[in-house]
């Protein structure tokens, strides 16, 4: 029998407002422990919460991004559930009526195209955090309780690993174009909730799904779906039945265990949020958020492929990321060359990237560091290799390109009368290269222009010296 994985995800997106989601608490990311709350956050009697704008706004510009119905009219409701980590004890989230419905997101995973379906956004604050290593046991930080998310739930749409993590990462493309999020998934601003089952290939019907909750890269994503796909499978071969739970990944066995039985929609006995008034967005509201938004990754990917004659594969890895793409456009702008910056962009800058442990929104040099050195190499006033050499050094010591070569006496050796006495004494030292030249052996022209290379120390301009060695040989075989 062939199975078949049937997948929906519910993506946790922490939005970038400056303050929490009910109160005037500031959501800055790594302060101490418990600093960063008030009573309304705490969840203290009698403390009155009040909707933060940006919230709204954000939440209705990702809906837009992902081509969602904005809701007109929607509400807040409690979610009740024993939360350890977050005091009050319930969850001000969204039920029935959430803030956006409909999407789709479109995605290709090798060569084949698949649209997946959005069923709702809706908006809802985080919980605390649980810091399980002390030895007093276990302690809890508040300073995340209230901060604002948005929950993205998908239909059942995506089939495997691969398509799971392609949709991941567009949405997060997607997401820090717009600018609501830094979507930092080590940082928890990004996280997956992963709904999975397995049924027979063919069947309508859908399996008994399991969930695996705050899968927090795309690493974990892959391996996590691969892992209890397995499972289940293993588990269906056996005459077993799947158990409807809600399972803990273990990203450093590679595992996943049981955490508790999966609960339903009315095990959280919602209800309408009895402190805050409804959500009501006017037309123009959201025509005015929709006319806002930035050109997103689809849209700036065309864009290359038409304005910069780009390969759609480059065009593809420079809109990645907005901060990417803003260093494309910044450095094509200065110099009008954009396969030659696409191609160190892509080829030379990312090794360099890692090797330092930085990100393009961190990266030490400018577009206009990489454009004077792109020119010197261009101009031939450095060859290709010595600009690599320079680009690391550029990464090391954010010195601009020109002084690294003046510095280091880096510039082509261009200067035809010195070449020609370098070459001619080279020529001369290798009769046996110039008779095989004679012989028709080609080959032997790369031994001399090694020859001159290694004389020059690597500066001799490449194009110069090959002339001249031909020139010179052909006056030795005359």
């Amino acid at each position: 029998m062939e199975y078949e994985i049937v997948i929906g995800m519910e993506i946790h997106i922490e939005l970038g407002t400056k303050t929490k989601i009910f109160c005037s608490c500031p959501t800055e990311f790594g302060q101490d422990e418990n600093t960063h709350t008030c009573p309304v956050c705490l969840g203290m009697p009698g403390v009155l919460p009040v909707l933060n704008e940006k919230v709204v706004e954000y939440a209705t510009r990702a809906g837009l991004a992902l081509n969602c119905e904005i809701a007109h009219f929607s509400k807040m409701d409690r979610k009740n559930y024993f939360y350890p980590d977050l005091p009050k004890a319930y969850q001000t989230s969204q039920f029935d009526l959430p803030i956006c419905t409909g999407g789709v997101v479109g995605i290709e995973v090798d060569g084949v195209k698949k649209d997946i379906g959005i069923t709702r956004i809706h908006i809802e604050e985080d919980a605390g955090k649980l810091l399980h290593e002390s030895a007093d046991g276990t302690l809890l930080d508040v300073n995340r309780c209230g901060v604002p998310l948005i929950e993205i739930v998908t239909e059942p749409d995506l089939r495997s690993a691969e398509e799971a993590r392609a949709f991941a990462e567009k949405v997060r493309n997607i997401l820090e174009y717009t600018g609501i999020s830094d979507c930092k998934m080590e940082q928890g601003s990004m996280r997956f909730d992963v709904n999975l089952s397995i049924r027979e290939k063919g069947s309508e019907v859908l399996g008994t799904r399991t969930e695996m909750k705050n899968l927090n890269s795309f690493r974990a994503l892959i391996r996590a779906v691969q892992y209890e796909s397995k499972r289940q499978i293993i588990e269906l071969k056996k005459g077993h039945t799947i158990i409807q739970e809600t399972r803990k990944w273990d990203d450093t066995k590679g595992t996943s265990s049981s955490l508790r039985s999966k609960e339903e929609a009315h095990d959280y006995r919602y209800f309408p949020e009895p402190d805050l008034v409804p959500i009501v967005l006017e037309p123009a509201y959201i025509a005015k958020i929709k006319s806002e938004l930035p050109e997103l990754p689809e849209a700036k990917k065309q864009r290359y492929i038409d304005e910069y004659k780009l390969p759609e594969y480059d065009a593809g890895v420079l809109t990645t990321t907005g901060v990417t793409a803003r260093f494309f456009e910044d450095a094509v702008a200065l110099y009008n060359e954009p396969k030659q910056i696409s191609n160190w962009m892509m080829v030379e800058i990312p090794p360099l990237l890692k090797e330092n442990e930085v990100s393009m929104e961190n990266i030490s040099i400018t577009p206009a560091q990489l454009v004077e050195l792109l020119k010197l190499v261009k101009n031939n006033e450095i060859s290709g290799n010595t600009g690599k050499e320079v680009l690391k050094e550029m990464f090391s010591t954010g010195k601009n390109p020109g002084d690294i070569v003046n510095e280091k006496g880096l510039a082509q050796m261009s200067d035809t009368g010195e070449l020609e006495a370098i070459i001619e004494k080279i020529v001369s030292d290798n009769p046996k290269s110039v008779e095989d030249i004679g012989a028709g052996n080609e080959k032997a022209y790369g031994f001399l222009t090694g020859q001159v290379m290694k004389a020059t120390k690597g500066k001799a301009n490449a194009q110069v010296a090959n002339e001249i060695i031909r020139a010179v040989v052909a006056k030795h075989l005359a």
